[in-house]
């Protein structure tokens, strides 16, 4: 089977467990490979500038990634031709930007119910729930270290994720950009809009009244449109 590799996004409590939806509706067609980008999870931190070695394929694949994990997979995209067959970059970094007040309130959060509801509010276009908010307290409860990983000044992680525009227009596989409409923490303004004016194969998605969220906000029409992606370039 083809096989696809799942890069998360750099969010407070963000493991590989985000792709479990998308897993199982690409599981009948496509070997799924999901990794925890490093300092997340179970995955050892890493400087961000050697993610993309890390997490490099060994083998032809598509490659998904969603917000950081979509600047990541249009790196291996640029530096790997060979080994990237394509990519659905979501709510995606990558292109050269000032530092979003949403991405930097949202890297700068700690494990509280406050700063859970807060960050809650930045991913997502409807006000979240209370339980919602409880589930994510947990999941950046089990991630003491968070901290560490994007500490102030935020800038230089923004531009440790962006490629210069000449390694962005030298991608030559196909690109699938998906990007809800009322993103805070990645405008669409800032990052879709220019990396599909750049990008020299790509196509875009745009969800509205959709946040930073769009694989949870819209799930089921985000996972055929991942799936239809996939299976036109097979």
């Amino acid at each position: 089977m083809p096989s696809v590799l799942l890069l998360h996004g750099s969010g407070p409590g963000t493991t590989n467990a985000a792709w479990a939806p998308l897993v199982a509706a690409l599981a009948p067609r496509f070997e799924c490979t999901a990794p925890d980008l490093p300092g997340f999870g179970a995955a050892p931190a890493a400087p961000i500038a050697v993610w993309a070695d890390v997490l490099a394929p060994s083998e032809p694949c598509f490659v998904v990634g969603n917000s950081a994990g979509g600047a990541l997979a249009l790196r291996l995209a640029a530096r790997f031709p060979s080994l990237v067959r394509g990519v659905v970059a979501v709510g995606s970094m990558g292109y050269p930007m000032p530092l979003p007040r949403g991405l930097d309130e949202l890297w700068s959060s700690v494990p509280t119910e406050d700063c859970a509801r807060s960050l809650l509010s930045l991913l997502f276009y409807a006000p979240p729930g209370e339980e919602a908010v409880a589930v994510r307290l947990e999941q950046m409860r089990a991630q003491p270290g968070y901290s560490s990983l994007f500490p102030a000044p935020r800038q230089r992680w923004v531009d440790e994720l962006s490629l210069p525009v000449g390694d962005l227009a030298g991608i030559g596989c196909p690109v699938l950009l998906i990007h809800g409409a009322d993103d805070p923490v990645v405008p669409l303004a800032d990052s879709c809009l220019p990396l599909l004016r750049t990008l020299p194969n790509a196509q875009a998605h745009i969800f509205g009244h959709c946040g930073h969220a769009s694989p949870v906000e819209y799930t089921d029409d985000f996972n055929r449109l991942v799936l239809r992606f996939l299976e036109r370039h097979v």
